[in-house]
């Protein structure tokens, strides 16, 4: 069910407040352009800013709008807090959970293992997918930590983004094929899709989704060569869209397509600054992308 793109959602404001007029223009583009899924309330969306009555609004609009697979992000550092909002999320109805590894408290490996495997035993069988991402948590899964927790029934895949290749063949080794390899990197999503790896949860098809999904399904069918045209195309916006803290730059990049959107961010998030605004214009017209 979570093969493909799944948009990393961002949650558009307008004076500090959810713009659910916009969010609907954005999800209508993503329909448009036949995304796999949708994931709501996670690092692109700065869940962390939001308070609990407005990820659930969020979650609740989105999952009114779509007909596709919705992940919503779970995660926190505390394992009872994610466990009740990984509750809420299944019982409005979302397909799945994404649980980050705690921030800032720097649990072992085997804290690791049962902080996870107690999110998942809390709801089981609804389904949680792991997300690795030590570049902003300060805290990573070792392989064989993974391993251990692909054999818990309802524990289906990672959204793995350290970016590095090898730690990604890696766990691709020493797990069951039918756990799921999904990209958290969009600029080696392509390299992670030859090494098996089933999708990629993205920040760059909020702005390019029938293109990120040409990529995905051409290498799926062994269209190496039409894949490889796509990434190399696209690669200076992939990794343009984090020369600042994301989801600042790609909320730029977005104001300049939708009428209503604007590129505010809640604190401590700023939107990006003026010489990163110039580089964004200059890759965006480098790789043909179309601004208002």
């Amino acid at each position: 069910m979570f093969n493909g793109v799944y948009t990393a959602l961002v949650t558009p404001f307008a004076q500090k407040k959810i713009d659910f007029v916009t969010l609907d223009a954005i999800l209508e583009r993503q329909m448009e352009a036949h995304v796999h899924g949708i994931v709501a309330c996670a690092t692109t969306g700065e869940a962390a800013t939001m308070n609990l009555e407005e990820r659930e609004q969020v979650l609740k609009a989105i999952l009114k709008k779509v007909k596709c697979p919705v992940i919503a992000g779970i995660g926190t550092n505390e394992t009872e807090q994610t466990i009740q909002l990984a509750k809420k999320a299944r019982d409005l109805g979302a397909n799945a959970g994404l649980a980050v590894t705690p921030y800032y408290n720097k649990p072992t490996q085997e804290g690791l293992f049962q902080h996870f495997s107690a999110i998942a035993k809390a709801v089981s069988p609804w389904p949680i997918i792991l997300y690795n991402v030590p570049s902003r948590t300060g805290c990573s899964l070792a392989v064989e930590t993974i391993a251990r927790l692909s054999q818990v029934e309802n524990i289906v895949g990672i959204k793995e983004a350290t970016g590095n290749m090898t730690f990604a063949g890696q766990i691709k080794r020493a797990c069951d094929k039918d756990f799921l390899l999904i990209s958290g990197d969009d600029a080696t999503a392509f390299t992670l899709y030859a090494l098996g790896g089933q999708g990629v949860i993205s920040v760059a098809s909020n702005v390019i989704p029938k293109e990120m999904v040409q990529m995905y399904e051409a290498a799926q069918k062994g269209d190496w060569n039409t894949a490889r045209a796509l990434h190399l195309r696209f690669l200076p916006l992939l990794q343009g869209l984090f020369i600042e803290t994301s989801p600042g730059p790609v909320k730029w990049v977005m104001s300049h397509q939708y009428d209503s959107m604007k590129p505010e961010m809640r604190l401590p998030l700023v939107e990006p600054g003026e010489t990163t605004k110039e580089k964004l214009l200059q890759i965006c017209n480098d790789v043909e992308l179309k601004l208002a």
